[in-house]
């Protein structure tokens, strides 16, 4: 899991399909790799069975197959669905988070340290360098901290916004 979609999680924000990815996936059995002596037995000698001829198959559109050509509607619902890129639903970020940092001094909306302690995420200096590598920050930004922490700051708000999160505008400018 990389270290932005660790804050998308957080938020809330994660995606039904990420989430399905990121499930461990058991390892398929090599069929290239020769089984076991102890699984393999003898095979008995098969005899083959005769083929029956196929029946002729019936046109598409006749009374002993009258479902094979769906309504043109239904055909035009499901190309629609197809077309249309489903909505991405928008967490309240915003209060998401006034209400994680409700009772302390964190201050989100300016600092990114803060904005990874609310979220329990690591915030030292290695981490937000891992982050902010893992944004695309430039590496004139990268050696000063002072640089790369506004930087980083609003492009994981930008980020978030893009993921659906109900960033304020003034905050992404």
């Amino acid at each position: 899991m990389n270290f932005f979609s660790k804050i998308l999680e957080k938020l809330g924000i994660r995606k039904e399909e990420e989430k399905e990815e990121a499930k461990p996936v058991a390892p398929a059995a090599d069929a290239t790799k020769p089984a076991t002596p102890a699984a393999v037995k003898p095979a008995a000698p098969v005899a083959p069975k005769p083929v029956a001829p196929a029946a002729p198959a019936a046109p598409a559109n006749t009374p002993a197959n009258p479902v094979a050509t769906p309504p043109v509607e239904r055909v035009r619902d499901d190309y629609e669905k197809v077309r249309k890129p489903a909505p991405i639903s928008e967490v309240d970020v915003v209060k998401k988070l006034e209400q994680m940092a409700s009772g302390s001094s964190l201050n989100w909306k300016v600092s990114i340290v803060d904005l990874l302690k609310i979220l329990d995420i690591d915030s030292s200096l290695d981490a937000r360098r891992e982050l902010a590598k893992e944004l695309g920050c430039p590496e004139d930004l990268m050696g000063d901290t002072a640089k790369m922490n506004p930087w980083l700051h609003k492009e994981v708000l930008k980020k978030i916004a893009e993921n659906g999160g109900n960033i304020p505008q003034e905050l992404l400018d």
